[in-house]
């Protein structure tokens, strides 16, 4: 049995705020520009755009649950402001809400995706979940639900009001690339007017998008597209290519044409469809203009559709998106990009564990699982919950520690978490793998003590991650139960 996680390294305390070390990440000189090209400091004289973006950042860090609660926090703190970075002397809720309905919400949207393009060259070389050696992207929206009386800017329904996060996401790392804010009425299919088509790319799109003229432009544009065909679609078949049913869950690929009068105008050359079944038996019709890919190919990389939605389940849950600081719908859009700004992780971490994991089991608490989204490929996922009717797509249930070790595969098993799983599997476990990262983060889960008398470290490997964070993946093995 194997622990696997990762931990914070004490060190000397340098003098500065862990406040300080996380903003020290960001290029707060690449944000100073920005405020200078929407002279968002103009007449400012005290809460400058720079000690808003870090008030604002300190909220969503430290989840702070109104500007009441900010400032009573910050006013506990006053003596550690400037360490902070902050040059005012104090945060008052009037002068942030001030700033946060006021002052363009586009310097923050500027700085996020400056942030972006500094990310995805990170991610460039990630693998795809299947074998295509291209650029693939998402498209979706999701909504946040709003109250009409306090948001009238923000219409959705007769009495309710919503905002919608339209976001483009490369599936390598996971990476937003393209996000737009607007009301909740907006029909997701209008914001493809605002994408740049980037040639060769492949974009997913579900049937809100289904709009033949807006596909055609991205056929123009020499970049791919697979959708799912409505109902209703009336398609002419000119060519069917054969397959193999007895062994694949492909009914046919066909080459043919649209027949409605308006479609046919809109898109005016051959499409391809492709009929699959999935695992209850129902059809699923893709509708594509890559003629070059395999009917299978195709169909698993809409599967990858789903990852866009898993990363709005992610931003959901870990960012401050749902409860504003705000009413107006500057003070709205300015609290998502800040929030936006916020996540890191350790790129070398995932891949290190991805190596040692790869073709054994995992196991872990139903709180984790959820926490990543979806089961984890070519890893048997066995997770321990109180509730034997839980159910997780691609997991295997077990109620108990020892359960969960009957169910695994032969050879190492690694427990990956949560704080209530470690401890269980820590009296079994013969090694622990850990990576230490060498920054003081305050957490609500801590793995267990590996005291010097039971564990030994064999070996260890230093690194520099691509964000500057000093990293050590440690090994471990017990030396006495």
């Amino acid at each position: 049995i194997v622990l696997c996680a990762h931990t914070q390294r004490t060190a000397m305390n340098q003098g500065k705020l862990v406040f300080s070390q996380l903003m020290a990440f960001l290029p707060l000189s690449t944000f100073r520009r920005c405020v200078a090209r929407h002279r968002g400091d103009h007449k400012v004289q005290n809460f400058t755009c720079m000690d808003q973006f870090l008030t604002m950042a300190f909220a969503q860090l430290t989840y702070r649950e109104s500007l009441r609660d900010i400032e009573i926090n910050l006013r506990a703190q006053a003596k550690r402001l400037y360490h902070m970075g902050l040059r005012c002397k104090t945060v008052s809720r009037n002068t942030l809400a001030n700033a946060n309905a006021t002052r363009p919400w586009q310097i923050y949207a500027d700085f996020a995706q400056h942030l972006i393009a500094m990310a995805r060259p990170l991610y460039a070389k990630d693998p795809l979940a299947i074998d295509l050696d291209a650029t693939v992207y998402a498209f979706d929206a999701t909504t946040i639900d709003l109250c009409l009386s306090v948001y009238p800017w923000a219409p959705f329904r007769a009495n309710k009001a919503a905002i919608k996060l339209h976001t483009l996401l490369d599936l390598r790392g996971a990476i937003p690339t393209f996000i737009h804010i607007s009301d909740g009425k907006t029909h997701e299919v209008n914001i493809l007017d605002q994408l740049i088509i980037e040639p060769g790319a492949y974009y997913l799109l579900d049937r809100g998008y289904l709009d033949f003229k807006r596909l055609f432009a991205i056929h123009q544009s020499n970049a791919f597209f697979v959708t799912r065909a409505k109902s209703n679609t009336q398609f002419k078949r000119r060519y069917s290519s054969p397959v193999d049913r007895a062994n694949s869950n492909i009914v046919c690929d066909q080459t043919g044409v649209l027949t409605v009068f308006y479609s046919s105008q809109d898109y005016p050359v051959t499409l391809r469809r492709v009929v699959v079944k999935d695992e209850t038996g129902k059809r699923i019709t893709f509708l594509t203009n890559n003629f070059a890919l395999k009917p299978e190919l195709i169909a698993d990389l809409y599967r990858q559709r789903w990852q866009v939605e898993l990363f709005f389940k992610w931003i959901k849950q870990h960012l401050r998106i749902k409860t504003f600081f705000g009413t107006t719908e500057n003070a709205v859009k300015t609290q998502i990009w800040i929030d936006g700004a916020m996540p890191w992780h350790l790129p070398e971490d995932l891949k290190h564990f991805r190596a040692l994991t790869l073709d054994a089991s995992i196991v872990m608490g139903r709180q984790t699982f959820e926490s990543i989204g979806k089961a984890l490929p070519r890893r048997r996922n066995i997770v321990i919950t109180r509730n034997p009717s839980w159910h997780g797509e691609g997991a295997v249930v077990a109620t108990s520690f020892e359960q969960a070790l009957s169910l695994a595969f032969p050879g190492e098993v690694y427990v990956i978490g949560g704080g209530q799983i470690y401890q269980l599997a820590l009296a079994h476990a013969d090694r622990a793998v850990v990576t230490e990262i060498e920054l003081e983060v305050t957490g609500d889960t801590y793995f267990p003590e590996l005291t010097t008398t039971c564990w030994e470290e064999v070996a260890h490997i230093k690194g520099i991650s691509s964000q500057g964070l000093s990293y050590r993946f440690i090994d471990y093995r017990r030396t006495q139960s």
